[in-house]
């Protein structure tokens, strides 16, 4: 057992949502109990303690949408490439990348992100992986270092007809394979169908992942993140593309629309009624200048709408600002967004992965998961339930985590990762990074 404490301690649960000079309970992978620290000192006094040093004690954070195979192109130029819409920017820069990404830069690339997911209290991701430089087996490397830092992890391979019906059907293949993998560790791995975006994927193809996909994985595919998509499927198929994807079977409650930005109503009403879920990516809709979807209107609509990075950071809390800002400032409305935006961080994004795993996820209460985070933080105000989200919006950043704990395992404590050495994984890092920018910067 461990006992951490003692803390101010937001459970997430409504019955009882801050605990002050409170303790977790953990036995195994679960809590199973959350009380006062002294009280649960006194009733455990054999249990491991694990010193949250008066600070904040609250879940582990979910990520709704990452990219892991963008790791290493932190601080890449590539020589010419100057992108001035969002399609060159796939081109010159993901497209290039991921053509040549061999199994040990996906390697490094895991690393790196798990790394920073622990760092940042993030203990479940959803991924969107690509690496045709070496497809078959990829999933398997990342959900090998997933499962050494501990971070419940659900795993596609892009799909995706722009390197030919070969490169496809073998993306294809490797989502079947890693769904079949993934079912040997059901509470920490996951899998689902990875598709790249309708404009990249032919009426073909998509008939041709339904018949392969025999063990109803659900998909995960981008959605009208630019307008390429849009004016690509109602010059192919005389439609909009969330209409489209829906008259080829792929949407539905287990399905993941990325990015939704250029979506009308008549879309937005499909999104609903097939209980789609979508992934809100702020930071990276605002870099690649493609525009801010209207999550006021598809959460009104009583869509799914889960925060997610894009492969910007691992910082859940720092999308979190960033959504918040961009939400006021696309509304041109500085009172809007207080609780929705929480609302994806802290409610969807769980429930999300509460689809794909037998776990309870989000919330410190006996039975869930044991996915806990102490943050370094001090209140320079009164800090209670009705003002806790505010706190961590305008106080904290990811970097405000010193420990955290995932499936009953101390995966950090008081900053320092357990149980690897950083600054030797690091080194090695940086040594295959060097190489895959040689071969992409010759």
């Amino acid at each position: 057992m461990i006992l951490l404490g003692k803390g101010t301690v937001v459970t997430r649960n409504p019955l009882q949502p801050i605990i002050e000079d409170g303790g977790v309970l953990m036995d195994g992978t679960k809590i199973v109990a959350v009380d006062s620290y002294e009280t649960l000192r006194k009733q455990y006094p054999k249990a491991y303690r694990v010193n949250a040093h008066g600070r904040l004690i609250m879940p582990g954070f979910v990520n709704a949408h990452h990219h892991i195979y963008s790791a290493l192109a932190r601080g890449l130029y590539i020589p010419g490439n100057n992108p001035t819409n969002f399609k060159e920017i796939l081109d010159g820069l993901w497209f290039y990348l991921d053509k040549r990404l061999a199994k040990e830069d996906v390697w490094a690339s895991a690393i790196v992100t798990y790394m920073a997911c622990i760092e940042n209290g993030v203990t479940s991701i959803f991924d969107h992986h690509a690496s045709y430089g070496e497809t078959e087996g990829s999933l398997s490397v990342i959900s090998e270092v997933a499962q050494d830092f501990g971070v419940r992890s659900c795993l596609c391979y892009e799909v995706s007809d722009r390197n030919g019906q070969e490169e496809m059907e073998k993306a294809v293949a490797e989502n079947v394979r890693f769904g079949k993998e993934a079912k040997e560790n059901p509470e920490t791995l996951a899998a689902m169908m990875g598709l790249h975006a309708s404009f990249t994927l032919s009426k073909d193809t998509l008939a041709y992942v339904r018949g392969q996909n025999v063990d109803n994985l659900g998909y995960h595919i981008h959605v009208a993140e630019g307008t390429t998509d849009q004016e690509d499927s109602q010059e192919k198929y005389g439609m909009r593309a969330v209409h489209r994807l829906h008259e080829d079977g792929i949407l539905g409650p287990k399905t993941i629309a990325g990015h939704c930005i250029h979506v009308d109503d008549s879309e937005v009403k499909v999104l609903a009624e097939t209980g789609t879920m979508v992934a809100h990516n702020p930071e990276s809709n605002m870099g690649n200048a493609v525009g801010a979807p209207n999550v006021l209107k598809l959460m009104e609509a009583g869509i799914p709408v889960g925060l997610g990075t894009d492969g910007y950071t691992s910082d859940m809390l720092e999308s979190y600002k960033v959504a918040n800002c961009l939400v006021k400032h696309n509304m041109q409305h500085p009172n809007v967004g207080w609780t929705e935006i929480p609302h994806m961080l802290f409610n969807t994004n769980p429930a999300m992965i509460e689809k794909f795993f037998p776990v309870k996820v989000g919330t410190l209460t006996p039975g869930a998961e044991a996915d806990v985070i102490v943050l370094d933080y001090i209140p320079r105000t009164d800090l209670h339930a009705d003002n806790i989200n505010g706190h961590l919006l305008f106080g904290l950043n990811g970097l405000n985590v010193i420990t955290t704990i995932s499936g009953g395992k101390v995966r950090m404590l008081d900053r320092q990762l357990c149980g690897m050495n950083k600054e030797e994984l690091l080194r090695e890092v940086r040594q295959i990074s060097h190489r895959l920018w040689k071969r992409l910067v010759p």
